[in-house]
């Protein structure tokens, strides 16, 4: 529950109510001439004074009272209905040994490439806020880390604890398409999207990147292929007897394979040397497929004027019983 006034602009009138205040406990009050006053001042007492001023601290209290209802305090909540043409899209992601390689850099140091893949994935998982997004991973193997969900909060988790060699050190590229197209055949969607990243070549697995591709795109899948990777032989770290050392060794990066399974699946390759290059496809990526979202905001309010209205009024009414009563002010 939230808090709000309907009218916060009625609430100004609380400074001519402290003024009035102000005017009317320092003025002269009302009296007549008398000869004999210090003997009358005498009898009244030291309280005489505050009992004459009560009437008065009543009116400011309903004045401001009659205010702060007339400003509207509410209490409300919000709900939403959200309704979305949502795409459905499935992840690929490399977790091969080759993604090791430190030919990236973050915040101006050199990292893996896997520790860019994962920052820029999930920043991309976080922009697709209607969407149903799934997640595998391959190496040597292929597998899904997640069915396709909107539980954004789930696969961020599981995009974070991915490690180097989790599912082998070879690469399985067709393995991945073909299980990445199972996740999305089992939806029903009018878009289906499946975005592979890779650093290497296929060579493992018994199903080709291509026969996937085909496979897959007969299901109305569409395929976008991305390349991770400088040119020219990568930094690695190794462990040595004389501790750890960098070594520079090639990797073999099967572009025209990438190209050819992205042009099969109707969709584009993208070559990404460094970390702006991958967040700037991804991003690409992101404008391309577009989902379409509608949001209508329902609020409910509880209107609490009451609460001040009534003490106001009761306020009011005290005022007079005691300023014609027992406070009454002669003349």
């Amino acid at each position: 529950m939230m808090f709000r006034f309907a009218y916060p602009v009625l609430l100004v009138m609380l400074v001519p109510v402290a003024g009035w205040l102000f005017f009317r406990w320092w003025r002269r009050p009302a009296g007549i001439t008398y000869s004999m006053t210090s003997q009358l001042a005498s009898l009244a007492g030291r309280g005489g004074r505050l009992l004459a001023d009560i009437p008065l601290i009543l009116r400011a209290i309903c004045l401001c009272l009659l205010v702060i209802a007339a400003a509207r305090p509410q209490l409300y909540n919000m709900s939403q209905e959200v309704s979305s043409s949502g795409v459905d899209i499935v992840l690929c992601l490399d977790a091969s040994g080759s993604m090791q390689a430190l030919d990236f850099r973050l915040n101006g140091r050199p990292v893996s490439r896997l520790t860019v893949v994962k920052k820029v994935v999930s920043t991309f998982i976080k922009k697709r806020k209607a969407d149903r997004i799934g997640l595998v991973v391959f190496g040597g193997e292929a597998f899904t880390q997640s069915p396709l969900t909107i539980d954004k909060g789930l696969l961020l988790g599981l995009v974070k604890r991915m490690k180097i060699g989790m599912a082998g050190d070879r690469t399985a590229i067709g393995s991945a398409i073909a299980i990445a197209g199972k996740r999305l055949e089992d939806v029903k969607g009018k878009s289906k999207i499946l975005i592979l990243l890779t650093d290497g070549r296929n060579n493992a697995g018994d199903l080709t990147p291509v026969q996937a591709a085909e496979a897959v795109h007969a299901l109305g899948i569409k395929i976008y292929t991305i390349g991770v990777g400088g040119r020219g032989p990568a930094p690695f770290k190794i462990n040595t007897p004389f501790g750890t050392r960098i070594v520079y060794q090639r990797v073999d990066l099967d572009e025209d394979m990438l190209k050819k399974v992205a042009d099969i699946g109707g969709g584009r390759y993208f070559r990404a040397a460094d970390s702006k290059g991958l967040s700037k496809i991804y991003n690409m990526i992101d404008r391309e497929e577009k989902t379409r979202v509608k949001v209508k905001r329902f609020f409910h309010f509880r209107e609490l004027y009451p609460y001040f209205l009534v003490p106001a009024i009761l306020v009011l009414g005290l005022e007079v019983f005691l300023k014609t009563t027992i406070l009454r002010v002669i003349p």
